[in-house]
């Protein structure tokens, strides 16, 4: 470490968390290594105000790249003199993204011989989830497990110990529903759990040794330090308070006075062939030797492009024959996107790096900054390690990444997170474009940072004008880049024999021409749990929404007439809606098209459009249905089914309706990595739906936001089928999603009369469907994403900050009063009779209908955002206005 930085580091004894605990009494109770651990910063999130900022870790807080490796080879050491050198050698470690992904590399390396894998919420190409879990407290909760390795988590079978590795041991919830989920697939006798730090109450450490006990497996917790944090009551609403009160008092960015004449160097690392570039998809022993070899050699070649030389760079535009390296303008500098400019974010270095340009002065760089992406960390930290190693006390080497988590700055040494550097997701993310963020940088007076991507984001958005590399280059004399190559999986082999269709009446109450249900029968397992306990395993990381299903509701006698009056009066108007869709498909999707219904809702409209093509122009449409699900993709198998029976290029996907688009970008999403992984290719990603009251897609009925009845039930206006269900323990790589079929409830059965309402119609409006197909056909019909981005204006105009809690549209919030949690119903102002059911069921719940103004839906339906058990009374009703969690919810929205 450099002479100034020993000395400011002892010179600065102020607790970063001093801030946040004067102004809002959160104490670290503990030992006292626990303030050198931790500090403490506030975040925007409606589950969990404070943050534990980690000060060896290398995420928020830039650090020594040998401090944070220490950290997780210390406790990884500590692992293998626990479980002893042979019983290490067959463990398996598992690390959470984003934060723990490099920590639990790193505990990796200390068991020296064990391999890993983390999980992560990218999608990949080629790579079937081999299991998931949520994490309640996270402001994006999905994780998926995605080894190349499809045994990798079985290890050595039950004898071997799974060793899980997070940052921070809060509640246990995470931790302990992976390991139910896993124990359910591969069983064992031991479990170790790796944490920096262990701050469970009394009751969750209680949890644990039940949780052993309950599932027969040994389980050990190992951490570097212990101790509790102190909650005063109320401090999630005085947290976002304080939050909002900050964020109003930064005053708008001003552009800087003199250009900063940087520009980003492409260092080219000569990465190890066949060597991941982390843990998303399995890292072995044998991985880990062979990028061992190879870190000295790419450390000198990021030290000599620090130098002023890149040896093998090459210009995004064509190397030249002098030789010159590779020169990226780094783009206009972003004015106004981050929210921390003026708390601190101009420091003396950036101004002395600004000076010594301006006078033409070139200097050895004196402090670097090695900077990971996400849940790129293991890489770009190993590139740290070797870095400090090989420019000794010539420079001093810090390392941290980049995030998703928003973190409020302050420019205060009682305060974890000084400044905050934001720029847009490069990477193409699946849940869709946000902002992204860099903390403690920005003014720390880094001479040089060495940004680290994976080659999958190396995008344009990467080097655009308020980009990463642009908002690097403001802060320091130099922007290096270094790109990691993205591990491609090897393809999975396809299965010799693939499952049959399902078909009425021994699995649904349609006819077995109308529908082939791609699916396998799960009718005898039980799947059902009440909707708050769904609920509330949902947000707290438990589980899932496609883990389970809800209890069928069952209408009351005044909710079944008005499905049949709203069926009356509605049937013409789908009618036109189903014809006008049907008829557009013909026109521009062939002659026989293959419709392929998305699983339950799109299903009795494709058997309507199958009708319609029949009842018109003669035609025997095949149609199946098949499942997706959010977060977890498109069933593969399925594809796999429809490619070896039809041409992929004749399937048409249907759905019933679009909210804010998350399914259309899903299957988009979903139908590419299919591909990418070797299945056979020319699926068409559109989707073909009744109504696009969001704006998603271009092949649709209508864009009018109308009550379709078959929104209002679930099974029973279905075929009496459920809603898909997911679960590893359930289904394997080569079966069908699974489903159930409600025998049971065939009395209540009516689906057959839906869509024989509807079809009776088809003559009557047949001449208004010829002329609307002609207007559609010649009509600009371009997503406009409308609904997407009202979603999140609402969602942060109500304090949510969660777009899967804000649910569109009458159809969603129909779903939302049926199966989950609600907490208010937002109605555009004079909405009429498409309606009646949506205020029915909302009396029936104790539900608020507010009516809004400039509401692009005719209703949207908003999830509890902070649901426990005692957000629903016993009756299942929202608790009444002035409990204390009703008082809560008005909070999130103030804050």
């Amino acid at each position: 470490m450099s002479e100034r930085a020993t000395r400011e580091e002892t010179v600065n004894v102020v607790w970063s968390g001093n801030w946040v605990a004067e102004r809002l009494g959160v104490a670290l109770e503990g030992g006292d290594e626990l303030g050198d651990l931790l500090g403490l910063a506030l975040r925007r999130n409606p589950k969990r105000a404070h943050l534990l900022v980690s000060n060896v870790l290398g995420k928020h807080v830039p650090q020594l790249p040998s401090v944070v490796h220490g950290a997780g080879y210390e406790l990884g050491e500590r692992v293998r003199a626990l479980l002893g050198p042979q019983e290490a050698r067959r463990a398996v470690v598992l690390g959470y993204a984003e934060t723990a992904t490099g920590l639990g590399h790193a505990v990796a390396d200390g068991l020296r011989d064990a391999p890993y894998l983390h999980s992560t919420r990218r999608p990949v190409a080629g790579v079937a989830p081999a299991g998931g879990f949520e994490e309640s407290h996270s402001h994006a909760t999905s994780h998926l497990l995605l080894p190349e390795d499809r045994d990798l988590l079985a290890g050595g079978g039950p004898a071997s110990t799974l060793v899980l590795v997070d940052d921070e041991f809060s509640t246990g919830n995470t931790v302990l529903n992976t390991v139910r989920a896993l124990h359910a697939l591969h069983p064992r006798e031991r479990y170790v759990i790796v944490a920096l730090v262990d701050m469970r109450s009394p009751a969750d450490r209680d949890r644990l040794t039940a949780f052993a006990a309950e599932i027969g497996a040994r389980v050990d917790l190992v951490t570097r330090a212990a101790g509790t944090v102190a909650l005063p009551d109320g401090v999630l609403e005085r947290g976002q308070a304080l939050v909002a009160e900050q964020e109003a008092r930064v005053p708008a960015s001003a552009p800087p006075s003199v250009p900063v004449p940087a520009h980003v160097t492409r260092v080219a690392l000569d990465w190890p062939t066949g060597v991941p570039d982390g843990g998303r998809h399995g890292f072995t022993p044998d991985h880990r030797a062979a990028l061992e070899a190879a870190l000295p050699a790419m450390a000198e070649r990021i030290a000599a492009a620090l130098d002023g030389g890149a040896p093998g760079g090459g210009d995004d535009h064509g190397q030249g024959a002098d030789g010159d390296r590779d020169r990226i303008p780094a783009g206009e500098h972003d004015r106004d996107r981050s929210p921390a400019r003026g708390q601190g974010q101009d420091r003396v270095g950036d101004q002395d790096r600004v000076r010594d340009q301006d006078q033409g002065r070139a200097r050895a760089p004196r402090r670097v900054l090695v900077l990971g992406f996400e849940e790129l960390m293991y890489a770009p930290l190993r590139l740290g390690t070797a870095l400090e190693e090989l420019l000794g006390a010539r420079a001093e080497v810090r390392y941290s990444t980049t995030t998703r988590s928003p973190v409020l700055a302050v420019d205060d040494p009682g305060y974890a997170i000084r400044t905050r550097l934001v720029f847009p997701a490069h990477d193409d993310p699946a849940d869709g474009p946000g902002d992204r963020y860099a903390y403690n940088v920005a003014g720390a007076g880094f001479d040089a940072v060495v940004a680290v991507v994976d080659s999958t984001a190396d995008t344009p958005a990467l080097h655009a004008p308020d980009g990463l590399l642009a908002r690097l280059a403001e802060h320091t004399g130099q922007v290096l880049l270094a790109v990691v190559p993205s591990y491609t999986p090897t393809p999975v082999q396809e299965p010799a024999v693939l499952p049959e269709p399902l078909r009425g009446p021994d699995f649904s109450s349609y006819a077995p021409d109308e529908v082939g249900w791609l699916l396998q029968d799960l009718s005898d397992t039980e799947l059902e749990a009440p909707t708050e306990e769904r609920e509330e395993a949902i947000q707290s990381g438990g589980a899932h929404y496609a883990e389970s299903l809800p209890v069928e509701y069952q209408p009351s006698p005044a909710y079944q007439a008005l499905f049949t009056a709203a069926l009356e009066t509605s049937a013409a108007r789908i009618a036109r809606a189903v014809g006008t869709v049907t008829e557009t498909v013909l026109a521009e999707r062939g002659p026989r098209p293959v419709l392929v219904s998305l699983a339950r809702a799109g299903t009795p409209v494709g058997v309507l459009m199958r009708r319609w093509a029949r009842h018109r122009h003669g035609l025997d449409l095949p149609h199946y249905a098949i499942s997706i699900v959010r977060g977890r993709g498109i069933d593969a198998t399925a594809l796999r089914w429809l490619a070896a029976h039809h041409d992929p290029a004749d399937v048409v996907f249907v759905d019933g309706w679009t909210g804010k688009g998350a399914i259309t970008r899903e299957l988009a999403a979903a139908v590419e990595a299919f591909e990418a992984s070797g299945g056979p290719a020319g699926f068409d990603p559109e989707i073909a739906v009744l109504a696009d009251p969001g704006g998603c897609v271009r092949t649709y009925g209508t864009r009018e936001d109308f009550l379709i009845p078959s929104a209002c039930l679930n099974s029973t206006v279905s075929g009496l089928i459920s809603r898909t269900v997911l679960r590893a323990d359930l289904v394997g790589p080569d079966d069908f999603h699974g489903g159930k079929f409600y025998r049971e409830l065939a009395a209540s059965d009516v689906s057959n009369h839906f869509l024989d309402t509807v079809a009776a119609r088809f003559d009557d409006v047949a001449a208004e469907v010829d002329d609307a197909t002609k207007e559609l056909l010649a009509a600009d019909r371009a997503p406009t994403w409308e609904g997407w981005a009202a979603v999140e204006r609402i969602s942060e105009e109500y304090g949510i900050h969660d777009v899967n809690l804000v649910k569109p549209g009458v159809g969603e919030t129909t779903r939302v009063l049926l199966r989950r949690v609600p907490w208010k119903i937002l109605a555009r102002r004079g909405a009429g009779p498409d309606l009646e059911h949506i205020r029915l069921l909302a009396e029936q719940r104790g539900v608020p209908v507010e009516e809004v103004d400039d509401l692009p839906y005719s209703c949207v339906g908003l999830i509890h955002p902070r649901f426990t058990r005692g957000a629903t009374g016993a009756d299942g009703k929202a608790v009444a206005a002035g409990s204390p969690v009703a008082d809560g919810g008005e909070a999130v929205r103030e804050a």
